[in-house]
């Protein structure tokens, strides 16, 4: 391109851009089109960001409350789980007060005062030599060697051995148990003697005329001086003539869940004489016959 047709472009496009302006200058058309476009072009960038901004500000007050949330379930789970601990110490103190309920109202004479006792520790160990328990009072406390123990179900055995403040007692199903029993209905005495954890006790001396029957209570007849009369202690499992004696073979077993002793009572003697059984039947007493009166 020449010199001379440069001038001449140039010329061309400084008229058409005075005749514009002068346009411009009487109509306003050029700047409303600009000031339209601008406003286009401004409202297309600023709505993202605006959107954005909008977004950003959602999301950080979510990110708030979600802290405010998270924070305040944290309070929610320690305020419930004290109050679960707190249920199940209040379950565990009911429980405790229905079991000592129960042992109190055991009925026992005044020639013995209850004495109660908390477990200490069970049988140690499987190949533990006896059937015991370690109980909290010795005998400083009442706990001397011989004092029965028992529940509100019934017997559980006596104090063996005794500190000052701690005793081992001897449960009714160690084999060098012997206890002194009746069959509550049938009356018939026997000895009831342990042989072992998990295996059934055995009454012995039990004659053969004696009607006991599968189910009945046995408890204690007193006849040892070891135990109060009328004590419940087992349960009779089987009864059969024995093969080997003149007496019957009998079988039981305790009624008290000797495996999950918690609490005990002691019977501590008081030395009181017990009240006369006025409502008892006269004994019979067996002896030689009456001699025959003359012109009989």
């Amino acid at each position: 391109m020449t010199l001379r047709r440069i001038l001449i472009l140039a010329g061309i496009m400084l008229i058409l851009f005075l005749a514009m302006y002068s346009w411009n200058q009487r109509t306003r058309a050029l700047d409303d089109l600009a000031a339209e476009i601008g406003l286009e072009l401004a409202g297309a960038v600023l709505k993202p960001l605006r959107s954005l901004q909008d977004s950003g500000q959602d999301m950080w007050d979510r990110y708030f409350d979600l802290v405010a949330v998270r924070e305040e379930n944290e309070d929610l789970k320690q305020r419930v789980n004290e109050l679960e601990a707190k249920l199940l110490a209040n379950g565990e103190d009911m429980a405790e007060l229905k079991r000592l309920r129960a042992l109190i109202q055991l009925p026992v004479d005044q020639s013995w005062r209850p004495l109660g006792a908390r477990v200490l520790a069970g049988r140690m160990g499987p190949n533990a030599v006896l059937d015991s328990i370690t109980i909290s009072r010795g005998y400083s406390t009442g706990g001397r060697p011989g004092t029965p123990i028992v529940t509100h179900q019934g017997l559980v055995g006596r104090v063996l051995k005794a500190s000052a403040h701690s005793a081992i007692a001897l449960l009714l199903t160690d084999p060098g148990s012997r206890i002194a029993v009746f069959a509550q209905e049938t009356r018939a005495p026997g000895i009831l003697t342990g042989h072992g954890t998990g295996q059934p006790m055995e009454v012995n001396f039990v004659q053969r005329a004696a009607r006991v029957h599968e189910g009945e209570i046995l408890i204690t007849s007193g006849l040892d001086g070891k135990y109060p009369k009328g004590i419940p202690v087992a349960k009779v499992l089987s009864v059969a003539p024995s093969d080997y004696t003149q007496f019957m073979a009998i079988k039981a077993e305790p009624l008290v869940d000797l495996h999950h002793l918690e609490e005990v009572l002691l019977l501590e003697p008081t030395g009181i004489a017990p009240p006369p059984d006025l409502g008892a039947p006269p004994k019979e007493i067996h002896g030689p016959p009456a001699p025959a009166r003359p012109g009989s």
